[in-house]
């Protein structure tokens, strides 16, 4: 089992979470500090949209939820959604206000995407709407999987599905089924308020998003959250002693007037931050990483650098691309990489020497928490990767 620790400091008015796993940062996340004063369109954020626009030919509408902000939704969702106002007999029309959640932030060239299968999440289970089935986090061990299907098929209906967590893998059904009760009557009251409300109006307002990024931690082998201010460490108590008192024990204000070193110098996460940001990554082989973002995609290219050996070139290298398969794996994580990713190991003319070399980047890729996979090897030798898109890249968080 993994060491998992997280470390939560505030700096030029951003929030920063540094997710560490055997004492390494695999994680960074950038939020901008909250604005009591404003209520931006967040992540989970429930509102009662009006349908601005639908484009059929590409399966669309967009979706006002406030004045002049306009949001993504894919028509497939209609049937199942929660109507306040419904002006024609179509699944949705022009002028339709249903109840719909974010479920995708704004990138630079992006609006954001909303749905109408809403989700609850706890950290344990998620109650989702749209979905009846019971499911389970792809992480879990069939085992698990298929146990925890056993013990809840009694909860199967036609009005909500269920997904077990990650989280959930070795806690009490009690536990469990005292979240989801939690959830389905946070889920009742929003469709109960939502008959009453106007357009446009809020009926859900999501935590922070570093709140956010803290339920989606994987608590298995989590000992400390190391948290520099304290605001920003009265900020988490206050979260965790409503919703996860079990962890408060884990809650550490470090103070770095009683210390030698700020947080930051103490783990080094400015000389991280810096790593992740670089185009160049090198590797311990001698090679390096080029890693470019363009709108469509992320193109990532690895070089054999001075790894150079003529004695035995294949050897060499394969060498360099198992390594670049590994570090791969770990700046996706790392920079948040989401979409379609383009990686171009140096080329193997070896099918062996390219089956080991997929099989080893799979096996990487599975420690990633957000579902990543490799679609194909293309004719030119270019590994297609996909992964789940969410939340902006840590580039993008970084320069709003």
């Amino acid at each position: 089992m993994k060491s998992r620790k997280i470390l939560m400091m505030e700096k030029e008015n951003k929030i920063w979470i540094f997710q560490m796993e055997d004492e390494e940062i695999v994680e960074i996340h950038c939020e901008d500090k909250p604005d009591p004063s404003s209520v931006p369109p967040m992540l989970g954020n429930i509102y009662i949209g009006k349908v601005k626009n639908i484009v059929s030919n590409i399966g669309a509408a967009f979706i006002e939820i406030g004045k002049g902000v306009e949001c993504y939704f894919d028509l497939s969702q209609a049937p199942h959604a929660i109507f306040t106002n419904k002006i024609g007999k179509k699944p949705l029309c022009v002028g339709d206000e249903l109840v719909v959640q974010i479920t995708k932030e704004a990138t630079k060239t992006k609006v954001p995407t909303v749905s109408s299968n809403l989700s609850f999440t706890g950290k344990y289970v998620v109650l989702t709407t749209g979905n009846t089935r019971i499911g389970t986090s792809g992480k879990l061990p069939k085992a698990v999987k298929e146990e925890w299907k056993v013990r809840l098929s009694n909860l199967k209906n036609d009005d909500y599905g269920i997904i077990i967590r990650t989280n959930a893998k070795d806690t009490e059904i009690s536990n469990v089924l005292n979240e989801l009760s939690s959830l389905r009557a946070e889920y009742e009251k929003i469709k109960e308020i939502a008959s009453m409300r106007t357009c446009f109006s809020c009926l859900k307002k999501s935590h922070p998003s570093f709140i956010s990024d803290l339920k989606n931690v994987y608590t298995e082998g989590l000992t400390e959250i190391i948290i520099e201010g304290e605001e920003l460490y009265r900020m988490t108590y206050s979260y965790f002693e409503k919703d996860q008192p079990e962890d408060l024990d884990k809650l550490i204000l470090y103070d770095s007037k009683g210390y030698d070193f700020p947080l930051s110098k103490v783990y080094n996460t400015d000389k991280v931050l810096e790593r992740a940001l670089s185009e160049k990554v090198w590797l311990k082989t001698g090679g390096y990483l080029i890693i470019q973002y363009t709108e469509a995609l992320t193109v990532i290219d690895v070089n054999s650098g001075k790894s150079i050996s003529k004695k035995n070139p294949m050897e060499s290298h394969l060498k360099v691309n198992l390594e670049a398969a590994k570090e791969v794996a770990k700046q996706l994580r790392l920079r948040n990489l989401s979409g379609i990713i383009i990686i171009d190991f140096i080329n193997l003319d070896s099918e062996d020497a390219t089956k080991t070399l997929i099989k080893a980047l799979k096996q990487h890729l599975l420690n990633d928490p957000i579902y990543t996979t490799v679609v194909d090897v293309t004719a030119l030798q270019l590994v297609e990767v996909t992964r789940k898109k969410v939340k902006r890249p840590l580039h993008e968080s970084i320069n709003t």
